[in-house]
């Protein structure tokens, strides 16, 4: 079983908030919840959006993801005794244990998440000095980040959890440290079998740029993206997609099966990204249909990642947006992973004047579209979205312009 987040009734999801407010907000709520103290250190870590690169991080193939301005925000203090308390200002309910007996298996809950990722903190400290000195804990999590939306909150948490419990308990840790403990949290304690885009996307993030990231050899650049002329948008379906984790390891596994049978045609492959077309062409009748279709994407998708990154290069962001919608297409079509909502959103998004392109962003199965645009086309975009979402659906999107961030931070 893996774990659930806590996610608000669509329609009773709240506007996203300012940091500023919500850092008040997140302190007030932190009052509330524990006893009289001392005041909580505040940490955030943002959320991502996914420009190219769909299914690819797991398929060791290269991917274009951003941060943005959205968020984990996390109220921590520490306490006199060994006691971790987790809370959340979505879920009433809180979960606590003493750090001389952490829970060893996941329960299904949004505490999973965080708690993946102390035992992974907890294994670094025993490198550096041992867990005797260590602390307990008070964190409430909150945000203005909605979950289930495919702008990747739970590696926002992980990371964002990494980052503060290393500086709460001085283990001074690298930053490519915390990546790689919030992605074990989160594939070996709460069991998604997801890539490593995430975490590294949220912990490497520098504004006003793409990552660039190899996922096979772990490489990666930043690449500019000039803000000043070009804006991303994201369009909220608001249907979320907690039920679909085992849709999504589903296609992990067709993948993987894909990958073992065309491998002996292929000796010197290390992963579905590197089959060639026309092995998968030769030896599509040796695999399933759907994991043939699996493959056909990712096959073609790594070629589509390399032509949007060398456009960006060229500053020629319209073969960028190109290139996105025809991953969008292809995620439909041979991924499965889209839903009427998404492209409603993505093809109204591309027929509106001053849009590049436009794709669901995330794994799919419901939540948002991204949107890359010209800067002058925002006031055109939301009102068309919702008209013809409007017009399908009887309510309407989310429709947001995200600036980029800085990665996980404490805040002042």
């Amino acid at each position: 079983m893996s774990a659930r987040l806590p996610a608000p009734h669509p329609a009773q999801a709240a506007a996203p908030r300012a940091l500023g407010e919500l850092a008040l907000q997140q302190r007030a709520e932190f009052a509330r919840r524990f006893a009289p103290g001392g005041a909580p250190r505040l940490f955030f870590a943002p959320g991502r959006v996914n420009l190219m690169g769909a299914h690819l991080d797991y398929n060791g193939g290269p991917v274009m993801p951003t941060a943005i301005d959205r968020g984990t925000i996390l109220a921590v203090r520490a306490r006199a005794d060994r006691r971790i308390e987790f809370s959340s200002t979505l879920d009433p309910q809180s979960f606590g244990f003493e750090l001389e007996r952490v829970p060893d298996a996941r329960s299904g809950a949004w505490s999973d998440y965080p708690l993946g990722v102390l035992r992974q903190m907890l294994e670094l400290a025993e490198l550096r000095g041992g867990t005797a000195r260590l602390s307990g804990l008070e964190i409430l999590f909150g945000g203005n980040l909605p979950v289930g939306a495919g702008l990747s909150s739970s590696a926002s948490i992980c990371v964002g959890t990494a980052f503060a419990l290393d500086r709460l308990w001085e283990l001074g840790s690298e930053r490519l440290e915390l990546v790689q403990a919030a992605l074990r949290a989160e594939r070996g304690f709460v069991g998604v079998q997801c890539g490593i885009m995430d975490p590294f996307a949220v912990g490497l993030a520098r504004p006003g740029h793409l990552l660039w990231l190899d996922c096979r050899d772990v490489t990666w650049r930043h690449l500019p993206l000039a803000h000043e002329r070009y804006a991303i948008a994201v369009a909220d379906t608001l249907v979320r997609r907690e039920l679909a984790q085992g849709a999504f390891n589903q296609r992990v596994a067709e993948c993987r099966a894909a990958f073992e049978a065309l491998r002996p045609f292929q000796p010197a492959a290390r992963c579905l990204r590197d089959i060639r077309l026309e092995v998968l062409e030769a030896q599509r009748s040796r695999l399933e249909p759907a994991a043939a279709r699996r493959a056909e994407h990712v096959v073609h998708e790594v070629a589509r990642t390399f032509v949007a990154r060398d456009a960006l290069l060229g500053d020629d962001a319209q073969g960028l947006g190109r290139e996105m919608t025809r991953a969008h297409a292809s995620l439909r079509e041979l991924f499965d992973v889209s839903v009427p909502e998404l492209d409603v959103l993505v093809d109204t998004a591309v027929e509106t004047p001053g849009v590049l392109g436009a794709r669901l962003t995330g794994a799919g199965f419901g939540g948002c579209a991204v949107i890359l645009l010209r800067r002058g086309a925002e006031a055109d975009l939301a009102p068309r979205l919702d008209r013809a979402f409007s017009a399908r659906f009887g309510y309407a999107p989310r429709v947001e312009l995200f600036a980029g961030d800085p990665g996980p931070r404490e805040l002042e």
